[in-house]
């Protein structure tokens, strides 16, 4: 229904814009076709002015309050024009320009939590949109929520994979996790995708240079972002920069921040230098451009985030059915062993005291430093400390009888007895897309008893839907509802068998559920197909080492993990147990 009546909006508003074109349209419809010429043509004062008549005219129409608020903020007025964006919203929630615009401003005023919230909204309304999910990126990794960001980008780069401004957010989330090999190669695959963007060839100097230490290389690419056309508005420092490195043999310093700088108001002057991308026309979004951050105490420009460029889009769709692709709805629970990092945002809560890798393989948080402690209970030896001095019996006293250990006996573990079902029939995905809604809004709120009902709702109307079956599955595995959660990957992965983090999950949830070489097989599925998910490789090692009880086994797999991963978070742990456990 609000599909409708937006559908209706807009074709009034369009009339009446073609009227004002005819000379025979009322004040309020005149007003805001010479405001948008104005705004077009970069005269905000005169925008604001027939914006705000247009308001006063047609004082319930949601798109002439959300084109007021962009002139306002080109303006430099930002305070008003929050004032009327948030006046839009009042009128139509389900405005997406108005709710995009109004999270770009925060981000624009350093309000990176109010920004997330409004960009999570538009993803929720509109999940199609690459738009949505890369300011959403942005904002996360203001924040220093790396993960969740890359995830929001997979999401545009699933939706489109020559999205530059996704690949530099990419770029910008490996740096924070200090990798900044990968880094560079996103940089670098976002400017042959578009040579002109300026923020990822910067990025990619500052990269070669603070990072990789590759002086050359980061000559060559200040030397391309000097070259732009609109000359960009640093142009000075990064051309001293550039004179340095060319000059001296010896590194130039630089030290750029892990985090995206701070973005600041930008006069609408400095804005149109900063993108070389000309401005498209009949812009109804922001036009905000963030400012180039100040040079660093060493003389290099620290990395930028430069937020994509405003979008011609002033009105929103019919409607949105669809979905952002699988890892970006909902991710692995970390249920059980250690991943490469947290698996999702919805975790089990923590006990008090986190235990340690010591403590999920010998039962005990810190290591026993009693004589007897190098022979535990399931018959592998961890690393001694100091070791006593053997006591000699005394006279008269019997020699002890020799210490033997009897390795435990194999356990015999419950095995799953598959369900293995067909993929389901298609229902009706139009109807379903409101449930699922409904079941991601719950999630955000943490409200996952809510959340299940209404994912179920979502696949009794449309069984065939992918996400809808995974999803569900995820929040039951959540809540410990574990043969729900078996049933839901087992039909999720009927209906996309490749998928990795199903069957990762489904392999987590048969852990959790006691059935352990179950588990150990899904695990050893996935490698078959995929040798380098470290995931899995760590996964399958802890239940050797715990379960199983085969060190051979885990051995081989923690090896695994150290060559794919040397910076893993589990690695003193890792080595630890290696080194108590030798060949």
């Amino acid at each position: 229904m609000s599909a409708k009546i937006n559908s209706v909006r807009s074709a009034v508003l369009l009339f009446a814009l073609a009227l004002a074109v005819a000379g025979c349209t009322p004040a309020g419809p005149r007003a805001l076709l010479k405001g948008k010429k104005y705004l077009d043509r970069g005269d905000y004062a005169e925008a604001v002015a027939q914006f705000k008549t247009a308001t006063e005219l047609l004082a319930t129409n949601a798109s002439a309050w959300n084109y007021y608020g962009v002139a306002l903020q080109r303006a430099g007025q930002p305070d008003e024009s929050v004032n009327a964006y948030h006046r839009a919203l009042e009128l139509d929630r389900d405005l997406f320009e108005a709710r995009l615009n109004l999270g770009t401003l925060f981000l624009e005023q350093n309000k990176p939590d109010a920004a997330k919230a409004e960009f999570t909204a538009c993803t929720l309304r509109r999940p199609n949109d690459p738009t949505g999910w890369v300011k959403l990126g942005f904002a996360q990794l203001k924040l220093g929520e790396t993960g969740p960001a890359e995830r929001s980008f997979s999401a545009v780069y699933h939706l489109d994979t020559n999205n530059a401004e996704a690949l530099n957010g990419f770029g910008l989330a490996r740096i924070q996790r200090g990798k900044p090999q990968d880094a560079a190669l996103f940089f670098n695959k976002a400017v042959n995708i578009r040579p002109d963007y300026a923020a990822a060839i910067l990025n990619l100097a500052t990269a070669n240079q603070e990072y990789l230490h590759d002086n050359g290389a980061a000559l060559k690419n200040y030397r391309a972002y000097l070259a732009l056309t609109p000359r960009p508005a640093n142009w000075e420092e990064v051309n001293t920069i550039a004179d340095a490195l060319e000059k001296s043999p010896a590194p130039v310093a630089a030290i750029p921040p892990a985090n995206p700088p701070e973005a600041k108001p930008v006069p609408p002057a400095v804005a149109a230098a900063a993108e070389p991308k000309p401005q498209p026309k009949n812009t109804a979004v922001s036009g905000y451009r963030p400012a180039q951050s100040p040079r660093t105490q060493s003389g290099a420009k620290p990395l930028v985030s430069n937020f994509p460029p405003a979008r011609p889009i002033s009105l929103p769709p019919a409607q949105v059915v669809q979905v952002a692709p699988e890892p970006n709805i909902v991710t692995t629970p970390n249920a059980t062993a250690p991943a490469m990092e947290p698996a999702t945002d919805v975790t089990a809560p923590a006990p008090a005291r986190k235990p340690g890798l010591w403590h999920r393989l010998f039962g005990s948080s810190t290591p026993d430093n009693s004589a007897n402690s190098k022979f535990v209970a399931n018959g592998v030896t961890p690393l001694p400390g100091e070791t006593p001095a053997p006591t000699l019996p005394a006279a008269g006293e019997k020699k002890p009888a020799p210490v033997v250990i009897i390795p435990p006996a194999p356990v015999d573990f419950p095995r799953y007895n598959y369900l293995t079902p067909r993929p389901p029939a298609a229902g009706d995905r139009r109807a379903a897309s409101g449930a699922f809604t409904q079941a991601r809004m719950a999630e955000q709120d943490k409200q996952w008893p809510e959340a299940l009902k209404d994912y179920r709702q979502a696949v009794a109307l449309d069984p065939s839907w992918f996400e809808a079956q995974y999803n569900a599955a995820v929040i039951a595995h959540r809540l410990r509802n574990y043969s729900a959660a078996l049933a839901g990957y087992e039909t999720a992965l009927a209906l996309q068998p490749d998928s990795l983090d199903a069957r990762y999950n489904f392999a987590l949830a048969l852990k959790g559920a006691g059935y352990v070489p179950d588990a150990a097989d899904e695990l050893k599925k996935i490698l078959a197909t995929d040798p380098g998910e470290t995931r899995a490789h760590l996964a399958l090692a802890n239940l050797c080492a715990q379960s199983l009880h085969d060190p051979a086994q885990a051995r081989r797999h923690y090896l695994k993990v150290l060559e794919l991963d040397p910076k893993n978070p589990q690695t003193p742990d890792i080595r630890f147990w290696l080194a108590a456990n030798p060949q």
